[in-house]
């Protein structure tokens, strides 16, 4: 049998936390990965696939955008979000309530028009028809919802 002094225990012990810690690193960015990865696991962050959502071609999708936080200029983000993509911003304001989190009421019964907006702001969709606007669909943006980077003005 043979005897394994002081120093080699030190050096073991010493490896086996180096390792333990490089395998705990590659297990925290593993889950890190996949949670921020888009459909069918592919890698790609998922704010690539909300870019990717668009209004249909030759639809016209009106959207009121109500900032439901005290961060001033966050319907505005929104607003340029949205029309960057293809919808109408027809009305742009100040909601009477503060919400934490986004939420997107469906207001003219087309539910697939509210998906993709929900899409977009990853927030739930509701169904609130009301006939006496001139709206598809209302976005409150909550106190959660940040406005991606936007590229600066030369």
């Amino acid at each position: 049998m043979t005897r394994v002094g002081p120093r080699a225990r030190r050096s073991l012990a010493v490896a086996a936390a180096v390792v333990a810690a490089v395998l705990a690193a590659a297990a925290s960015w593993s889950l890190m990965r996949s949670a921020t990865s888009g459909p069918s696991g592919s890698g790609a962050p998922l704010s690539a696939f909300r870019s990717e959502v668009h209004a249909p071609e030759g639809t016209r999708i009106r959207v009121q955008v109500l900032n439901a936080t005290r961060t001033r200029g966050l319907a505005r983000r929104a607003t340029r979000y949205l029309r960057d993509r293809g919808f109408d911003v027809v009305e742009v304001g100040t909601a009477t309530e503060q919400r934490e989190t986004t939420l997107v009421p469906d207001r003219s019964g087309h539910p697939e028009w509210s998906e993709l907006v929900g899409r977009l702001f990853d927030a739930p969709v509701e169904a609130r028809p009301d006939s006496s606007r001139y709206l598809d669909v209302t976005v409150l943006l909550g106190a959660s919802w940040r406005a991606p980077a936007e590229a600066l003005d030369p």
